[in-house]
């Protein structure tokens, strides 16, 4: 999971359909301007995408639902 720092987001829309799962909405409403502040202030920052970075069964995550509730977790990954 990667996040968005909604300080830093100039509302461009260039992240959207670089986003491989679609997750990525315009406008997401309270709840998840404050996870993404929240998290993009503890995490790593990546600036660059690095193919080792993409998990190989990626594709097969793309319509579980639940993940947040589920499978999110607070270690992140590795930044630049």
């Amino acid at each position: 999971m990667l996040v968005i720092h909604p300080d830093e987001c100039i509302d461009c829309g260039v992240c959207e359909p670089e986003c491989p799962a679609d997750a990525i909405l315009p406008q997401g409403g309270d709840f998840w301007e404050e996870f993404n502040r929240k998290w993009a202030e503890q995490w790593p920052n990546i600036t660059a995408k690095r193919d080792e970075d993409v998990p190989a069964d990626a594709s097969e995550w793309k319509e579980v639902e639940n993940k947040l509730e589920e499978h999110f977790s607070e270690n992140p990954g590795k930044g630049d």
